[in-house]
């Protein structure tokens, strides 16, 4: 916290004054009664606090929200002016002033994903700053999935919790249906948007598998590049059924070719069969899901990734991702390094690829640095 983050661990609370219950204001001293910060507090969490703000004249209410969901926003709104995007992250949680809130906008609805049960308490008026940005029309809320499991949580207001129907968006001039608050994440993999571009980079001409395709993004772009074939694998039907109606959607030459699979088991069945590819995306979901699984995680990526590159023909292209935030750059690459070693392929670094501008990182919280990517050529 010393250095900028705004959390606060259980371990790091030596003695509390008073219980209060999660989201209430609490005010955060230093071991000889220095004030460091104040923020929501959570009695039974492993976070106990998330500081919202270091000025101690500056209390957390509806007008706090509504400055930072208004700055949040004003730094993205030039960014996307030209309507060729309309569904990008509006708010990111730590990078923009408020711990544990993610707002992802989709067309004109806002999905507000709750990352603690601290905020649940504050719903309304947190809903009430992004209904006054011209670009929101309505407010959804869902609760993060890990934090569903980790916390008991109350029952949200039924007003914010209501979901919608399917909207239709634009990513780069290219349509996508989304329904906001429904799957991973907040309905779309907005974090991947440039990575479709440079990756599509690549596919002309190529044989394309996308391993984990979700929704289907990376074969709209690789598509409509020019690629010769198309493949995408899943392990859930309604991602691919979402990804065949998002294909319907940008009509190309190409017809992807889809299967519902577990990506590792068919990755080791491609191989035994001695089936080949040019191209190939791996996006997995997070392995890393906490510190005690660092190592195991790691292994997961590294036997996808080596089993990717034995299925690439010489000279192919691997663009490979992780979204676990504890696994850094530098391990990201070392592991590709390994994996690289024991396919026995000579593999080069062309490309470094990251999360857009519109998730923004503090270089006081490096761990908001979550989405990783290398575009890699395998001979």
């Amino acid at each position: 916290m010393l250095r900028g983050s705004a959390w606060v661990f259980s371990g790091a609370v030596a003695s509390c004054r008073g219980e209060g219950e999660p989201g209430e204001t609490a005010d955060v001293l230093s071991h000889d009664g220095q004030w460091l910060g104040r923020g929501l507090w959570d009695p039974e969490g492993d976070m106990r606090v998330r500081i919202l703000t270091r000025d101690e004249g500056e209390a957390i209410d509806g007008a706090l929200f509504r400055r930072r969901v208004s700055a949040a926003m004003a730094l993205r709104r030039p960014w996307f002016a030209d309507v060729r995007t309309t569904a990008w992250r509006a708010f990111f949680s730590e990078a923009d002033g408020l711990s544990g809130v993610i707002g992802d906008l989709y067309g004109g609805r806002l999905v507000l994903q709750l990352g603690a049960r601290a905020w649940a308490r504050h719903l309304p008026e947190l809903a009430a700053a992004f209904a006054a940005e011209p670009e929101v029309e309505d407010v959804q809320a869902v609760a993060e999935l890990d934090a569903r499991k980790r916390e008991v949580w109350p029952d949200l207001p039924e007003a914010f919790t209501a979901a919608g129907g399917p909207v239709r968006v634009l990513e780069n001039g290219f349509s996508f249906e989304v329904t906001p608050g429904a799957g991973q994440k907040t309905g779309f993999f907005l974090d991947q948007r440039e990575n479709r571009k440079a990756v599509a980079r690549y596919a002309a001409g190529r044989d394309v598998l996308s391993a984990y395709c979700y929704t289907g993004g990376f074969e709209v772009y690789a598509a409509a590049a020019g690629a010769k074939s198309v493949t995408g694998w899943d392990s859930s039907a309604d991602a691919l059924a979402a990804a065949r109606r998002n294909q319907a959607l940008n009509p190309v030459p190409v017809e992807v070719a889809y299967e519902e699979a577990d990506v590792p088991r068919r990755l080791r069945l491609a191989r035994d069969r001695g089936e080949r590819w040019d191209l190939i995306v791996l996006d997995p979901p997070r392995l890393v899901t906490g510190r005690g699984n660092l190592e195991r995680g790691l292994r997961a990526y590294k036997d996808i990734n080596l089993l990717a590159m034995k299925l690439l023909r010489p000279g192919g292209i691997l663009a490979t991702f992780s979204c676990s935030g504890l696994v850094d750059g530098e391990s990201f690459r070392t592991m590709v390094g390994w994996a690289a070693h024991d396919a026995k392929r000579r593999v080069l670094v062309l490309e470094r690829l990251g999360q857009p501008a519109d998730h923004p990182v503090p270089v006081d919280m490096p761990e908001c640095e979550y989405l990783k990517g290398l575009i890699c050529a395998v001979s």
